[in-house]
């Protein structure tokens, strides 16, 4: 870098922070419900009648406190999706394939990753995968209270 005439001193680094995530009254009992219940939940809105999910505190459109909360299926539909071929640090060993879905009962959509999928022949898995294919929840059989504790798979 450059800043007129003189070369700007860089410093490398890295931070690695340790931290508690406070989800909150919402994302918690959404949490609690997949761990315990193994339900989807979202809220629905006084106003625009849509239900949310994952669930808010308050809807975005009608600025209105959320506190009806509501089972949504286990069933729906591909809205977008990416196959994952590189590796972020941290992260899952790829490929893998990260879906955002809308499930039934659901006005908006929900981002997780997608099993079931051969990816060994990325040509065939590229064919089988498509925006509008049905997919269903998923869970593990030891959950967390995350939203990692289920996952999608196609409907056959």
């Amino acid at each position: 870098m450059k800043e007129g005439n003189e070369k700007l001193i860089e410093i490398p680094g890295k931070w690695e922070i340790n931290y508690l995530y406070s989800a909150g009254r919402v994302a918690s009992k959404f949490f609690q419900e997949l761990k315990k219940n193994k339900r989807i939940m979202g809220t629905r809105c006084p106003g625009c009648k849509r239900v949310l999910v994952p669930p808010r505190s308050f809807c975005e459109r009608c600025f209105i406190s959320l506190e009806d909360w509501v089972e949504v299926a286990q069933e729906g539909e591909l809205d977008s999706f990416t196959i994952v071929l590189e590796s972020f640090l941290g992260g899952v060993e790829p490929p893998y394939i990260v879906g955002f879905v809308k499930l039934n009962g659901a006005d908006t959509g929900i981002a997780n990753f997608i099993k079931g999928i051969d990816l060994e022949d990325m040509k065939k898995a590229i064919e089988r995968v498509k925006i509008g294919m049905k997919v269903r929840v998923a869970f593990k059989d030891i959950r967390e209270g995350r939203v990692t504790d289920f996952f999608f798979e196609p409907v056959r």
